[in-house]
């Protein structure tokens, strides 16, 4: 069931930024962008963020499933789309009429594959996917060499053409981690073999946000973009600054200010008492909204996750409840119906959403796919404001 409007808290998102990081990606990296726009486009709007990464210069897109590959094929997003996620119960053969490349790990998997596709007149098109040191998805070294062989088959028997091999670092936003060496070398090792089996892959591809900025050697024929797309930094102190611009800002109305003296104590369990006399604000979103509970903690208060009102920073006080977070205004009376900016790109005039990570213990990409839940998503495109969803 769709959840009603939280008043007028909202989402915004610029979709000329989306276009202006795809650009800027494409441009840096110097090969093809896969746009990755899974799990809603990262909190972007799937739809939304793969046409305006497409508009940008991307020449791929990828999903993590078929569910959300199809759904971007209901809605009319043409080109070249891969996914990488399946189950028993994923449907290969929709997949394969709708010109979606899926990966398989295994000859298990390519068995499915074929069985599904049983009867039909036009090759399929697979991806394989290795594991370099992940370990998540991907062939095991010791499957490479079988599976291989029964892609090589299949492409044989008309069933499917592999269009491409391509893996996925573990440590690319730690530059010098000696895992980033080994993946690679790794990767090259797989592609040796995939070619002596007969493979001839149009498209091989490792480098993820981090890798494709930091790492050229790994790059291939293309990148795999995600966070990077949306602005984010995807190795934040790493001198990653290449112009990304954040995509999405987060904000909501003040909704009260109320006075407090020294030893009054804020929300659920008293986690806060003013040590002097103060004023907080009261903001109309909290974890129902995909706010993290742990942006306040007992423990260190001072670290608490912050919020912009009046071009302030305003620390969290006190547990953060469903439906609201209290905020320390510092004895200041902003007027209610004050402009609360929960995160953003600099110019919104609050914190950004790496500054939340950091604040919460997570990463960027954490916070930006996970907020939501009752709040209204609006598209701006530079100064033109697209209808609200």
């Amino acid at each position: 069931m769709h959840r009603p409007p939280l008043g007028p808290a909202e989402i915004v998102v610029d979709l000329a930024a989306i276009r202006a990081n795809a650009r800027l990606l494409r441009q840096t990296a110097g090969v093809p962008l896969i746009a990755v726009v899974k799990a809603d486009g990262y909190g972007h709007g799937m739809v939304e963020s793969a046409r305006a990464a497409l508009e940008g210069g991307a020449e791929w897109l990828a999903t993590a499933t078929i569910e959300e590959a199809l759904a971007l094929r209901a809605a009319g997003v043409e080109g070249p789309l891969l996914c990488w996620i399946t189950t028993q119960h994923s449907d290969h053969r929709a997949a394969a009429d709708a010109g979606i490349d899926v990966s398989a790990y295994s000859v298990e998997e390519l068995d499915a594959i074929a069985a599904a596709l049983e009867g039909r007149a036009e090759p399929a098109r697979i991806q394989l996917k290795v594991d370099t040191g992940l370990s998540r998805g991907g062939a095991p070294r010791a499957a490479w060499a079988e599976v291989f062989a029964r892609a090589r088959a299949g492409e044989e028997a008309g069933l499917w053409r592999v269009t491409g091999i391509w893996s996925h670092f573990a440590c690319a936003d730690e530059p010098a981690h000696v895992a980033n060496d080994r993946q690679e070398q790794a990767f090259r090792d797989a592609l040796a073999l995939a070619e002596q089996a007969g493979l001839r892959p149009e498209l091989r591809h490792l480098a993820n946000s981090a890798a494709a900025i930091l790492r050229p050697s790994s790059r291939f024929d293309a990148v795999r973009c995600g966070i990077a797309m949306y602005g984010l930094d995807p190795a934040p102190g790493e001198a990653t600054e290449i112009g990304l611009v954040p995509a999405m800002t987060v904000r909501a109305p003040l909704v009260m200010v109320k006075e407090l003296s020294a030893g009054d104590s804020v929300s659920y369990g008293h986690l806060w008492t003013a040590d002097r006399p103060t004023t907080v604000g009261l903001v109309p979103v909290g974890y129902g909204e995909g706010i993290p509970r742990h942006a306040f903690r007992r423990d260190a208060p001072e670290a608490a996750a912050q919020v912009g009102i009046d071009g302030k920073r305003r620390p969290i006080r006190g547990t953060v409840c469903m439906d609201q977070v209290v905020v320390d205004l510092g004895g200041d009376h902003p007027p209610v119906g004050s402009e609360v900016i929960v995160f953003g790109p600099p110019a919104a005039g609050g914190p950004s959403a790496q500054d939340w990570a950091e604040a919460c213990g997570t990463i960027n990409y954490e916070i930006v796919t996970r907020i939501g839940g009752r709040m209204t998503r609006r598209y701006v495109d530079g100064d033109a404001t697209e209808p609200t969803r």
